[in-house]
């Protein structure tokens, strides 16, 4: 990879998230006028770059020499408040000194609420209700409680920062002033503390309440953590490393990466949904699937609304599929039932999304989701656009297709897999690579794990190991074989659990290789959608396509 531009590895680390984010930022402007404000502007204008990549042990060593630390908050994003919770986890490990947080959600005049829980006197319940969370705050309960949960475990106090009138930003420079005061209140009745502050992003620009902490507190050292500014994070995507965990932006400000622009711009998206239909029922997930789908489609350049098959799929804007989310699971059970699903898929349906938080299912060609998560869901629209542009199956659209065999199934599935595991990074490339490693590591599993894991038996699971090990020696070196060998011919006819655990390892191996071509690029945007638009239906068609695929990625390595 180093051969590759920093410009040409950013740009195509980023073309899928940004085909995605312009729908969402179009109906997000749509609804909220504020981010023209000079108060949020000042924010998105100050962080354009940074000096150097920092690792996880820099910033915690960051965090540990500061006094107090300012943690910015994405408050539609509970991976910001779920980040604050474990920095807190780990500054506590550290040790050195007391520690004390200090949180924007709640109001310094509920003070005695937020003490009255923390001794013990009153149940989460009686806190949410209180503190009016819903009423006054709005977003996100349980990643916010895990954070006051992790700061009852490890500080000698929590405080409440802000005050009225949230909603109006012509007030909000005195909402940091107050806040400032009220830090200073805190050193001094915790001379000795490290004070963990979480507030709003916006607050953190170097001019807002960072300046008037310094000036009031001029003997302090204060480190402010952003966390996924766009900026550091469209530039970051240009270094040559598979991830960037942080950022060192100056002296005093470092920007951590735990989520993509997309996944927090979609978070916002739901929230503005939820408060639209004032809280009835869970949010309409229907639209962010569907724009992941869409993002991927502009990214392979597939026109959905074409006429004809070949290079594109016909009509794929009517294939589109339904969307199924948590309050509609008896809706989804009734049509799985009439569809004739067996129950083999509808235990694995419900242990993908248990596993996932959503799942797609060809069958009926529906995305059931419990629970979103960015990279999860962008593996799904992905595999739903692989079977899209296969062919659905005659329930969907009205034309036979005979099962394959059991052969051509088993490479069907790691295709699948592959093309599901690309579109996950792709959209989200944050996902952790997957490498030859990480296969040989599963030797290392206990029996205790195993038990924990999955529904394998030692033996068994080691078998298993051993199957997909000789499989990608098989793939890999195929001239240090004289034929195929038969462990590998007795492991594609595997069937249930087994069948789906060994295509998922070799599938994603497989995806991980294709997406580093990609980066690389020894594969471009147009072998990619000819994969998506592989037909796999004839006898032979799917092994050919994989092992084709293996050596093209095999033979653009060695060149």
């Amino acid at each position: 990879m180093a051969s590759t531009s920093t410009s040409s590895l950013r740009s195509r680390r980023s073309a899928a998230q940004l085909h995605a984010l312009v729908a969402v930022e179009r109906e997000i402007k749509a609804n909220d006028h504020n981010s023209r404000r000079k108060y949020l502007q000042d924010f998105s204008q100050a962080f354009r770059c940074y000096e150097s990549v920092l690792d996880s042990t820099e910033v915690q060593q960051s965090i540990f020499e500061a006094d107090i630390v300012l943690i910015g908050d994405y408050h539609a994003l509970p991976a910001a408040q779920s980040f604050a919770a474990s920095l807190l986890e780990q500054r506590a490990v550290a040790g050195g000194r007391p520690l004390v947080l200090g949180v924007e959600t709640v109001f310094a005049r509920d003070q005695h609420i937020l003490e009255e829980w923390f001794r013990g006197e009153i149940d989460e319940g009686e806190l949410r209700e209180r503190i009016r969370f819903e009423l006054d705050w709005g977003y996100e309960w349980e990643p916010f409680y895990e954070l006051l949960e992790k700061a009852r475990q490890h500080c000698a106090a929590i405080y409440g920062l802000d005050c009225m009138p949230r909603e109006d930003l012509r007030k909000i420079a005195a909402r940091d002033r107050h806040a400032t005061d009220k830090i200073a209140e805190i050193r001094q009745r915790h001379p000795d503390a490290a004070v963990m502050v979480l507030f709003g992003e916006s607050h953190l620009a170097p001019s807002h309440l960072p300046q008037l902490l310094q000036e009031r507190l001029p003997r302090e050292r204060v480190l402010t953590i952003l966390q996924n500014v766009d900026a550091l994070y469209w530039r970051a995507a240009g270094e040559p490393r598979d991830r960037v965990e942080a950022v060192r932006v100056a002296d005093n400000v470092i920007c951590v990466f735990n989520s993509t622009p997309l996944e927090k711009y979609e978070s916002y998206r739901l929230c503005l949904d939820r408060w639209g239909r004032e809280g009835s029922g869970a949010p309409d997930l229907g639209p962010t699937i569907y724009n992941l789908i869409d993002g991927l489609l502009r990214f392979l350049d597939i026109n959905r609304y074409s006429s004809h098959n070949g290079t594109q799929p016909k009509f794929l804007v009517d294939l589109l599929p339904e969307v199924y989310c948590r309050n509609s699971d008896g809706l989804l059970r009734r049509l799985l039932s009439r569809k004739g699903v067996t129950e083999e898929e509808k235990k694995f349906m419900l242990r993908r999304v248990e596993e996932c938080g959503s799942a797609y299912l060809p069958r009926v060609n529906a995305f059931y989701v419990r629970e979103f998560h960015m990279m999860y869901a962008a593996e799904e629209a992905a595999r739903f656009l692989h079977h899209a542009c296969r062919g659905l199956p005659l329930r969907v659209n009205g034309h036979t297709t005979e099962p394959l065999a059991a052969e051509d199934s088993f490479y069907a599935r790691a295709l699948e897999n592959a093309l599901g595991y690309l579109g996950s990074r792709v959209m989200y490339p944050a996902r952790p690579a997957l490498r030859e490693t990480d296969l040989y590591e599963l030797y290392e599993q206990t029996h205790e794990d195993l038990e924990q894991q999955s529904a394998f038996g030692f033996e068994e699971f080691v078998k298993l190991v051993d199957f997909m090990v000789l499989h990608r020696q098989f793939e890999l070196n195929p001239q240090r074989f004289s034929e195929v060998p038969k462990p590998i011919e007795e492991g594609v006819v595997v069937a249930g659990e087994k069948l789906e655990y060994v295509t998922r390892q070799l599938g994603y191996l497989l995806g991980s290789e294709l997406y580093n071509g990609y980066l690389e690029g020894r594969v471009t945007r147009g072998c990619l959608r000819r994969l998506f638009l592989t037909h796999l239906g004839q006898p032979g068609a799917a092994r050919e396509t994989y092992f084709s695929l293996v050596r093209k990625l095999r033979a653009g390595k060695k060149k």
